[in-house]
């Protein structure tokens, strides 16, 4: 566990990719149902009346996603670790988002807290371009890109489906 937690935060500052996780389908489970969760919890914290459906329709999206594109690209085989990277991260980042979306109120102008939250944004899509690079054996730009076409298609799915 500690050698996982170790992998996890060297990618956030990625000095290491996905292919340093251990290529286990039973480690990409846990940490997608741990991602799921957390998302669920979020999504419920913060008011989110179907975060529960939102959570489950987004997650369903990445990870059809990034098997679509490892197919295409012909490297099926990364998949587990990919979605283990992907879920991992977004563990940590998640939970550091949550921390300064739950100090949020609407009554108070809290600029350095928009600042914060919008730096683990960025952090996150960084971290994400960074996981594909390696999953898709394509540059980083390519990488920044595939990132943020999938927030985007994220963002459509839920607000046409919801």
């Amino acid at each position: 566990m500690n050698g996982l937690l170790t992998n996890l935060l060297l990618m956030l500052r990625m000095r290491t990719g996905p292919q340093d996780l251990p290529s286990s389908w039973s480690l990409a489970a846990v940490l997608l149902a741990a991602y799921l969760a957390l998302g669920m919890y979020t999504g419920q914290s913060l008011g989110g009346d179907d975060a529960v459906i939102r959570s489950l329709a987004i997650n369903a999206l990445q990870i059809f996603a990034v098997a679509a594109m490892l197919r295409v690209r012909k490297f099926p085989e990364r998949l587990a670790q990919t979605l283990a990277a992907l879920a991992g991260t977004g563990i940590i980042l998640g939970g550091l988002a949550f921390l300064f979306l739950s100090q949020a109120n609407p009554e108070i102008n809290q600029p350095l807290l928009g600042l914060a939250w919008f730096a683990i944004f960025a952090w996150s899509l960084a971290v994400d371009a960074h996981i594909y690079r390696h999953a898709l054996a394509i540059s980083l730009s390519q990488g920044v890109l595939v990132s943020v076409l999938l927030l985007a298609a994220s963002y459509v799915f839920v607000e046409v489906t919801f």
